[in-house]
């Protein structure tokens, strides 16, 4: 039902197949039954048993100084209107439970208005020009979240450890949670990513959260900074700990073998960037202006995609390609599928000079799709060879018959369209005329298009033609068959032992 994660009804497959055997109701009790059977043992024998309460995070009801470690998964920033969707279930929990429980179903719906999350409609009526309602919302979500971290740091003990668990992939989402630990105290001292979401999942596709969780460990250090008269810190020291940090994060990941995707060792790295920052906090540029951790998240992520580029991409090149073409097959690389988030490839836009926003029209190499980009494949690029130029949209921004092109993707592009339509051999005199056999840009893009796309893609199967048969001899290429290759190594699986 929420698979967009709103009230709109829409027909989709079961989540698991249950024909197959062996995943059905009672093996999902079974399974939960023995993953608590496995963390009740963790504990010590005799063990007091557990409380469990209901209340605001921001009051707790425990004293100073009492709590040895806390856990918490907080509000995902904008990702979900928890209390929305909440009351499609809470109207029949009160109608069976209100007698059982008076005090927690009181209220005849959820509460809206002291929900930690980041809403821009709540604002509507107090949006002006000073303000939008998105700043309005951003807010309201961070000083929740700093009342709710102020109150746990206040209750746990000095040491002691505090995990929170986050998939967001937006960068306000996380600007705003460090902002929140920051200002509670908390030192950030690690983080460890987690494969947890299931891919099938309905509701997982398309979404902003990571495939991945990340456990970011804080700790109330036994004396107390005070941020407010800190030292400022230049952004221009912290900037090159930030990329060392994150570099080394990512370098790490990759060789421990665990399965995460491209973009889960992005936002793992986050969290030693976010512990330079912290460490650094105030932080403030040249101007004296206070800089916010979205910068170090910033310069990790581009840190982060040249670490990527150089385990994934083999051959060199890709560094000299013109923005747009670097920032597609960057895309490609990053992201593994043709749709993703908009804030996602905005944000690796910024880190190579590209505003996205300002080469949709004129390019044509994205779209929106309900709120994210999808990128366009060469048959949304450019215009069929086969019309006559009068006839041709004047809203397709490759012209085939264009003797140079501006972009090595228009030219990649348009040798696709050229091999498709017209077969090899004209594709060959095409190649020639323009003088490919010695455009390295060409070549290298047509290289990085072979190792980012899915092999099941139409672009790819293109691309392919094109680095063999006559059309290779053609460009003079001298491509290792390792391009042409899939990743044979099988995904690393994880459990509770390996923590």
């Amino acid at each position: 039902m929420f698979k967009g994660k709103n009230f709109a009804f829409k027909r989709v497959f079961v989540e698991n197949n249950i024909s197959i055997g062996g995943i059905d109701f009672l093996s999902y009790v079974d399974k939960m039954y023995s993953y608590y059977q496995k963390l009740s043992g963790y504990l010590p024998q005799n063990s007091k048993s557990a409380e469990v309460s209901i209340g605001d995070a921001a009051t707790l009801p425990n004293s100073d100084d009492s709590v040895s470690a806390i856990v918490v998964d907080p509000p995902y920033y904008s990702s979900i209107m928890y209390s929305e969707l909440s009351d499609v279930f809470y109207v029949w929990m009160r109608e069976c439970l209100q007698d059982v429980f008076p005090d927690i179903f009181q209220p005849e719906l959820t509460d809206k208005d002291n929900e930690a999350v980041a809403n821009p409609d709540r604002f509507d009526s107090v949006a002006g020009d000073n303000s939008s309602k998105r700043e309005l919302a951003n807010r309201s979500y961070e000083q929740k979240m700093s009342d709710i971290f102020s109150e746990l740091y206040r209750v746990l003990e000095p040491g002691g450890v505090m995990t929170v668990m986050f998939t967001h992939k937006e960068t306000d989402a996380w600007d705003t949670l460090t902002m929140s630990l920051i200002n509670s105290g908390f030192v950030i001292t690690s983080t460890h990513p987690i494969t947890s979401e299931m891919p099938q999942r309905a509701g997982m596709r398309s979404s902003a959260s990571a495939d991945s969780t990340l456990l970011l460990t804080g700790r109330k250090p036994h004396e107390e900074r005070d941020p407010e008269n800190a030292t400022p810190s230049l952004w221009s020291d912290v900037k090159a700990d930030t990329r060392a940090a994150a570099t080394e994060a990512a370098r790490d990941l990759l060789d421990s073998g665990i399965s995460l995707t491209k973009t889960d060792v992005i936002i793992s790295a986050f969290g030693p960037t976010l512990r330079v920052f912290a460490d650094a906090y105030p932080v403030v540029d040249d101007e004296d202006e206070e800089v916010a951790p979205r910068k170090a998240l910033e310069e990790a992520r581009e840190a982060v995609t040249q670490v990527l580029v150089e385990e994934f991409l083999d051959g060199e090149g890709i560094d000299d390609l013109d923005d747009i073409t670097k920032w597609y097959v960057l895309c490609w690389l990053v992201h593994e599928s043709q749709t993703f988030s908009y804030d996602e490839g905005n944000q690796l836009g910024h880190g190579i000079g590209v505003d996205i926003d300002a080469i949709k029209r004129e390019t044509k190499v994205w779209r929106k799709n309900r709120g994210d980009i999808k990128l366009r494949s060469h048959d949304g690029r450019v215009q069929n060879v086969n019309e006559k130029p009068e006839d041709r949209s004047s809203r397709i921004p490759v012209n085939p018959d264009d003797l140079s092109f501006g972009r090595a993707l228009d030219g990649v592009h348009a040798a696709m369209h050229v091999y498709d339509v017209k077969g090899e051999s004209a594709c060959c005199d095409w190649l020639r005329e323009r003088n490919f056999d010695t455009d390295s840009d060409f070549k290298a893009t047509l290289k990085a298009l072979l190792q980012v796309l899915p092999h099941d893609h139409d672009d790819w199967e293109l691309a392919r033609d094109l680095a063999v048969g006559r059309t290779r001899d053609v460009l003079d290429l001298d491509f290792s068959p390792n391009v042409f290759a899939e990743d044979s190594e099988g995904p690393t699986q994880q459990g509770l032992d390996d923590y």
